[in-house]
């Protein structure tokens, strides 16, 4: 795929349709000027002529421009998970725009997987999926009987798309040493005792992911193709700035984040998030050592705790009555009695937290180790994020918003899981209150949205549309009181999503001083009807004034 790049230096009036500035003094406008790579005026034409040699760009006169969309949690993942075997069981496009059908049946995920397999030169390289989601095929399961008939002999490895999960083969197991014997938290294992091949959670897939090295692994920061492929998939959604919310900040992958970021035709800002679960060593010092040297388009600061698992995987942290089918309460990644100690040098250094709470147990437990840690090392305007914080009520809203913290909310789940929610995981009456963005809003609290890609597919207007609908695949209306309005599902993913990123001075509103991230659109999306966010055709970008076309589909 082709990205075309015009030149971003001197100034320039891009002239469109009309422009969505995101800026409440000045909501609306025509034309924009632009000058080394950031805005210099914004409004009519009469309001531009304090730039009379500026170039006029006029091939966006019939478009709709608005802020530079921003994806607050994704991972660079993304990009690297098109190096295997998509087996979604959702319609996707690839980097290079390729859509690849859902496979609806166990039986079509084991025939891509044959023909896969059928297709590998190297008798001894693993096969890898991803974005499988047992969940989405009612009580059917896979375990290694059924990858055992794909190869018995080559190791076959299966992310689900939660990447909480995944299933192995039995050869995947004899090498990753993992048999009856195995006493580790997350191994599934039948009633027998032997092991299903289901891995849940990171402890238990360790074995398989050290194996594996680099591939299918959530840091994905190393890989110079991964990266470039996840600008891509970002590029065609209209975004701008986006997250890697999973990174070790190593010595390596800075080098190849910089060197990726620093090429013009690169279409994206990044901000990667260093995990201390990840990678230990150095602590806030790695976070801000990496920081003396960012670049425009290369920020750090943020910092990423998993405290739960997922809960369409049962392994998030539910409070009573817990999981509607009664199965056990899920996995705390850290425990709880750890946080306040893991949480507080990244505070005290002037840090922020993104924190991933998905269950409402994990999420009382966080704001109680928040409220103690600022008690004990008061800070303003820490903007701490809760991520996902899909089952939070209005107590702990409220909590959370004394705490002056922040909320990503994960509404993409109401379309792809909101059924199983509502049938399998939580029922009808916790479903119908998951990802509560407007009770958010009316509380005064900054929040945005996300897709968490690769966990579902990376598209503000999508995520914008899921929370303005709050529809179910099916068409199962999920707490229609929490529905947002149009115009503030699109402020959530532009100016909510850079507040909850601290560069709210940069990005996510087009007015003077920050940087010319735009992006262009075929429609007006705040003139659409709620139901048609999901479908405003996305033009391309503009990225510090320079011009990235998307190609056609």
């Amino acid at each position: 795929m082709n990205m075309t790049a015009k030149d971003g230096g001197g100034a320039r009036i891009f002239v469109a349709r009309k422009i969505l500035t995101m800026n409440a003094a000045q909501p609306a406008a025509t034309h924009v000027a632009v000058q080394a790579g950031k805005i210099a005026a914004v409004g009519t034409e009469a309001d531009m002529a304090a730039w009379p040699d500026a170039e006029r760009v006029d091939r966006f006169k019939d478009k709709v421009l608005m802020p530079g969309l921003i994806e607050a949690h994704s991972h660079l993942m993304e990009g690297a998970m098109w190096d295997a075997v998509y087996l979604g069981y959702f319609d996707r496009r690839d980097p290079d725009g390729k859509l690849w059908k859902g496979l609806r049946t166990l039986d079509a995920v084991l025939e891509r997987l044959k023909e896969a397999e059928a297709q590998l030169t190297d008798a001894s390289a693993p096969l890898l999926g991803w974005g499988f989601d047992p969940i989405l095929f009612g009580t059917a399961r896979l375990s290694v009987n059924e990858l055992d008939t794909v190869s018995a002999t080559r190791p076959i490895v299966v992310m689900h798309a939660s990447v909480h999960l995944m299933n192995v083969n039995s050869a995947m197991l004899a090498m990753a040493g993992i048999d009856e014997d195995t006493d580790i938290d997350g191994i599934h294992k039948d009633t027998n005792g032997q092991p299903t091949g289901e891995l849940q959670e990171f402890a238990a897939m360790f074995p398989v992911q050290k194996l594996l090295g680099k591939s299918m692994s959530l840091a994905a920061a190393e890989q110079s193709s991964a990266i470039w492929k996840f600008g891509r998939v970002a590029q065609l959604a209209g975004v701008t700035t986006a997250t890697d919310l999973v990174s070790d900040l190593s010595d390596v992958g800075l080098q190849t984040l910089h060197a990726v970021t620093a090429d013009d035709a690169y279409p994206m800002r990044v901000v990667p998030a260093f995990a201390p679960q990840r990678n230990p060593e150095g602590g806030a010092g790695r976070v801000l050592a990496a920081r003396q040297n960012e670049s425009d388009k290369l920020r750090f600061g943020p910092v990423k705790f998993i405290v739960d698992g997922s809960i369409q995987g049962f392994t998030a942290r539910l409070r009573n009555p817990g999981y509607f089918g009664g199965q056990p309460n899920g996995l705390w990644l850290i425990p709880p009695s750890q946080l306040l100690d893991l949480f507080t040098p990244f505070h005290a250094a002037g840090l922020q937290l993104h924190i991933h709470t998905n269950g409402d147990e994990a999420t009382e437990v966080v704001l109680d180790v928040i409220e103690e840690m600022l008690q004990k090392h008061p800070r303003e305007d820490h903007r701490h994020t809760l991520q996902h914080c899909q089952l939070v009520d209005r107590e702990q809203l409220e909590r959370a918003a004394k705490l002056g913290m922040c909320i990503n909310f994960f509404s993409n789940h109401l379309y792809y899981w909101g059924d199983a929610h509502a049938t399998q995981t939580v029922g009808t009456e916790w479903a119908a209150r998951m990802n509560p963005a407007e009770t958010a809003r009316r509380l005064g609290i900054t929040f945005s949205m996300h897709s968490d890609a690769p966990i579902t597919p990376l598209n503000p207007l999508f995520t914008a549309w899921c929370a303005a609908n709050r529809v179910s695949a099916s068409g199962r209306v999920l707490g229609e009181a929490e529905r947002l309005s149009v115009d503030d599902a699109l402020h959530a993913v532009t100016m909510g999503a850079a507040k909850t990123l601290k560069l709210d001075h940069l990005i996510g509103s087009i007015e003077a001083g920050k940087f010319a991230d735009f992006a262009v659109l075929e429609q007006d999306p705040s003139a659409v009807p709620a139901s048609g966010l999901k479908d405003v055709p996305v033009w391309g970008t503009v990225l510090g004034g320079r011009v990235f076309e998307a190609p056609a589909k």
